[in-house]
């Protein structure tokens, strides 16, 4: 299940880096006392739109939209009741919409476009330390899928032989992203994504989101 979220103009500049806070008001919207924090993201989000950029950060002068997806629907019906009553975000937004979208039938699409950049990242043994990939890398399209099934038997869902996840690389601006959240640097990919199986498995991945650190604003999919 999906809610997207309509906001109130900001009153105070948004800082380019706004992805912690995104995520911070995300979990005080799930409560303090909420199990997700460290655990493995079967859920996801987009970055905000309908913002304009100057040298200094971000204004949006008509209020800004995001999305919020969850393979539990409980969550979502937490975060909608505690919305109706906190609506506050930062930067002086607010919530001032709410609208619900149900899973859709994606039996049909392969084609699906970013609400947030994938980010792809394996540990690196020698270095005690995270090597990170591109849609350049040969590995990339092995990973997503490797990360995706892994969520799809954590949260007891069946094998899909029919499964294939890949970047579009006909895609004319595909571009990678450097993305810094708490101080590190991430380099992203912003490149829609082909992925093939059954309907359940479509659905699955259109609202956990694709490839590492979903829970922190990466890999969200429209």
């Amino acid at each position: 299940m999906r809610i997207h979220i309509k906001t109130t103009p900001n009153s105070m500049l948004v800082p380019f880096d706004y992805q912690q806070k995104l995520t911070g008001i995300l979990h005080a919207w799930l409560g303090k006392c909420n199990d997700l924090h460290g655990d493995l993201s079967l859920y996801s989000f987009s970055w905000l739109s309908d913002g304009n950029a100057s040298a200094e950060g971000l204004n949006f002068p008509k209020g800004a939209k995001w999305f919020i997806s969850f393979a539990d629907e409980k969550r979502i019906k937490t975060i909608i009741k505690t919305i109706l009553s906190h609506n506050e975000m930062f930067c002086g937004m607010s919530v001032s919409d709410i609208t619900i979208e149900e899973t859709p039938d994606l039996s049909e699409r392969e084609l699906f476009y970013l609400g947030s950049p994938v980010f792809i990242k394996r540990a690196d043994n020698e270095s005690n330390g995270y090597n990170q990939y591109t849609y350049n890398d040969e590995c990339a399209n092995d990973f997503m899928k490797e990360t995706l099934l892994h969520k799809m038997k954590q949260a007891g869902m069946a094998e899909d032989d029919t499964l294939d996840v890949s970047f579009d690389l006909s895609y004319k601006n595909k571009k990678t992203k450097l993305m810094r959240y708490k101080n590190i640097n991430n380099k992203c990919n912003m490149c829609p994504v082909i992925i093939k199986g059954k309907p359940e498995t479509k659905a699955f991945v259109w609202n956990v989101g694709l490839g590492n650190s979903t829970g922190i604003g990466f890999g969200s999919i429209y």
